[in-house]
């Protein structure tokens, strides 16, 4: 996969902190899609969305009932901590993420992260034509 700086439009390197927008809002749309798409009973895989810059999130939490509403605190300061280009894992730590993500017992895999992670390049480009509009330019 190309470079995050080849991937986008040449106005952004000559716009001082153009690049760092366009990394920073194309990780959140992408967070933000991905999150649309989580099948949602009780709210908890939804909730179970950790990001970090140094490993995948583990699939580890048990569900212990009840319904949860997601924090994005954590995820928004990985995101804005990170420099540009920097890998962000995003997981999600419910232990039966995967089973709905691959499909188990019968029931059809619902592949959202899949889904949503083709679509980083689109994303990036989307972002980048918001940022340039939002600049004038």
């Amino acid at each position: 996969m190309a470079s995050f700086s080849a991937q986008i439009d040449a106005w952004v390197h000559k716009v001082e902190g153009a690049i760092e927008a366009v990394f920073h809002e194309s990780v959140q749309e992408l967070v933000s899609q991905m999150q649309a798409l989580v099948p949602v009973d009780t709210g908890f895989l939804r909730a179970s969305l950790r990001a970090s810059t140094t490993a995948m999130p583990v699939l580890s939490l048990d569900n212990p009932g009840g319904t949860f509403t997601p924090d994005y605190g954590q995820i928004e300061l990985v995101i804005m901590a990170a420099d540009v280009g920097e890998t962000i894992y995003l997981g999600y730590m419910a232990r039966y993420g995967a089973y709905v993500h691959y499909g188990a017992g019968g029931r059809p895999p619902r592949p959202w992260v899949d889904m949503v992670a083709q679509r980083w390049q689109a994303i990036v480009a989307e972002k980048a034509a918001e940022l340039k509009a939002r600049f004038g330019l």
